[in-house]
């Protein structure tokens, strides 16, 4: 009796559900789609967000609009013996001292380099002031260059670069003004042979920057325009630079970590139609850092700074060109800060 009584029972009824809770499949679409993940919800209140273009960041100088590269397919290359040796008197004022021995590449017809032994010594002063920076360097050789860079307010700089030598017309001097605004910068260069130059970088968005330059060289009755972009951001700078006199130049430099970034660029002279294009490398250590390239014609070069105490570093160069039978290699060291 009890089992039949237990089956003839009625199942117990389903729990209650709250008043507010929403249907498993509910009416409507609510019930149909699955529920949005909340990563499509950040990302479209990022998409939200308006850019104030009236608070663009200031761009890079137009001359510096290639530097990320440059670190790493241009090293300070050299072929011998490089010693440094810094010397700070006070805060502001320091004296170095530099040797060189090496060879000097005299340009010829010839697919063959020639190379002509030379060496000099180069003494050399520093001011360095957070408005003023002064840097003199005499050599041997009886050149003589000058370097001036004055804050004379907080947005315009003046900069004065000049090289004396006793050979006739190889003499140079250049001034620059420098004009830094809130999302952009000017500049206006005057140098010797008549040379009159001025470019301008404008940011459009936060990690877009365009500019353009132009020059007049009166002595050659020579002038010229360009254009320049620059695209940054937290892992990555590309750009790219056309100018009237048929060079047309890209970059890009990817960074793989705090410590590794790679770089490349490519270069097209339609004057001249020469094609180059080169990849390099810029790893970080804890005690060194080493840079190198290798380009389309074959060049291979390695650059090596070797921290081996407290202002005292150890320097290795290397560049082998098979085409041309051109090998370099030097070695170095910088004492001082």
């Amino acid at each position: 009796m009890g089992s039949a009584a237990s089956a003839a029972a009625p199942p117990p009824p389903p729990p209650a559900q709250p008043h507010m809770a929403a249907p498993p499949y509910g009416a409507g679409l609510a019930g149909i789609l699955p529920p949005k993940p909340d990563g499509e919800e950040e990302g479209k209140k990022k998409e939200v967000e308006k850019v104030d273009y009236l608070n663009l960041p200031c761009p890079v100088p137009f001359e510096e609009i290639q530097r990320e590269a440059l670190m790493s397919l241009k090293p300070e290359l050299f072929e011998g013996l490089r010693f440094d040796f810094t010397k700070g008197l006070n805060q502001k004022f320091s004296l170095s001292h530099s040797v060189f021995m090496g060879s000097l590449e005299v340009p010829s017809q010839s697919t063959e380099t020639i190379k002509v032994p030379t060496s000099h010594y180069e003494f050399g002063a520093n001011f360095i002031d957070p408005k003023l920076i002064l840097v003199g360097r005499v050599l041997t050789d009886g050149r003589l260059n000058a370097r001036v860079k004055c804050d004379l307010t907080d947005d315009l700089t003046m900069k004065i670069n000049a090289q004396l030598t006793h050979e006739p017309h190889y003499s140079q001097g250049m001034f620059n003004f420098d004009y830094k605004g809130t999302d952009y910068r000017a500049q206006f260069q005057i140098g010797n042979n008549a040379f009159y130059g001025a470019n301008y970088i404008q940011s459009v968005t936060p990690n877009l920057s365009m500019g353009t330059e132009i020059f007049w060289l009166g002595h050659q009755r020579k002038s010229g325009i360009g254009f320049a972009s620059r695209y940054n951001s937290d892992k990555m700078v590309g750009t790219l630079q056309v100018a009237s006199t048929g060079i047309v130049a890209l970059s890009y430099v990817q960074k793989v970590s705090e410590k590794v970034s790679l770089a490349s660029d490519f270069i097209y002279n339609h004057m001249s139609r020469d094609v180059t294009s080169s990849f390099g490398y810029d790893y970080m250590l804890r005690q060194c850092r080493l840079r190198g390239k290798i380009d389309s014609n074959g060049v291979v070069a390695a650059y090596l700074e070797e921290r081996l105490n407290m202002g005292v570093n150890f320097l290795l160069s290397a560049e082998i060109d098979h085409s041309k039978k051109n090998y370099k290699f030097g070695f170095g060291m910088t004492v001082g800060e």
